[in-house]
């Protein structure tokens, strides 16, 4: 089924879990399709795992629409979920704008994703008038790393605590349709989690969210520059790669491959003819 920010309202209200994950490619959303995960996220997190970059604040414009539009293509049923990368939206609510647009238009995202709580609300708001979902992303904020000091656990403390809660049901009033709730202390996620009417999304949050979110690079053991604390390893397809990669290497090297069965043959007769032509 095609899922839509209705269904999966609805999957809130009936207490269904919502399964999402990172995609990049249309290879890859294809069979995260297949599986049924509802939503693909287009992450800025590409700077980290496609780029080789530290942090997401390089990613461009013009990254997230190439990845985007990919990502579509490949996904037919899952919703589609863009997002929008460092200084595309935090200039002006009119650059906000544009750019989700740009994203939807170009991108062929079925949503876009931005972080940060009450300062951003304004842009979520017009960007919702526009006719655009947006998927609002709060707690550890990977484009604001340089303030936040580090990647690490948010809303540890009573005022920080209120703050999320109340960044939350603000990004809820502006129109956003779901919220991500990153490195939260799992009980704090779920208490807000009650009390909101849209999804929330967790990674670092704890089960009590209604869905949640992993890279998948991380989930299938293929970036090991770092392993966050939250991620767990679904399968080990990073060593099944490594190995193939290198048994290719010594098949070739051995002379095994290309085998007959992998070419294309030719008349006896003509090479027969081309040979002696080459000899005149």
């Amino acid at each position: 089924m095609k899922q839509t920010v209705q269904t999966l309202q609805a999957k809130k209200e009936s207490g269904e879990k919502i399964a999402m994950l990172t995609c990049y490619d249309y290879s890859t959303a294809k069979l995260m399709d297949a599986a049924g995960i509802d939503m693909l996220l287009v992450g800025d997190s590409l700077g980290n795992v496609i780029l080789g970059y530290e942090d997401t604040i390089s990613v461009t414009m013009e990254d997230m629409i190439h990845h985007s539009a990919a990502v579509a293509r490949g996904a037919k049923n899952a919703l589609v979920v863009t997002d929008m990368p460092f200084m595309s939206y935090q200039t002006s609510v009119y650059d906000a704008v544009v750019n989700a647009g740009r994203l939807m238009k170009e991108g062929r995202a079925g949503a876009v994703k931005l972080e940060g709580g009450s300062q951003v609300c304004d842009r979520i708001r017009a960007i919702v008038n526009a006719s655009i979902p947006v998927v609002a992303h709060l707690g550890m904020t990977p484009q604001s790393v340089n303030t936040l000091g580090g990647f690490k656990v948010q809303a540890k403390t009573l005022d920080a605590a209120r703050t999320l809660l109340a960044d939350a049901l603000a990004v809820q009033e502006a129109g956003a349709f779901a919220v991500v709730f990153e490195c939260v202390p799992a009980k704090l996620a779920a208490l807000i989690s009650k009390k909101l009417r849209i999804p929330t999304i967790g990674i670092g949050a704890g089960a009590g969210c209604d869905g949640q979110v992993l890279v998948y690079q991380d989930m299938l053991g293929m970036f090991s520059d770092y392993t966050p604390k939250f991620v767990r390893r679904f399968a080990d397809a990073g060593s099944l790669m490594h190995d193939a990669f290198t048994l290719y290497k010594e098949e070739i090297q051995a002379g095994n491959f290309p085998a007959a069965v992998h070419g294309f043959s030719i008349s006896e007769e003509l090479l027969e003819q081309l040979e002696q032509e080459a000899e005149v």
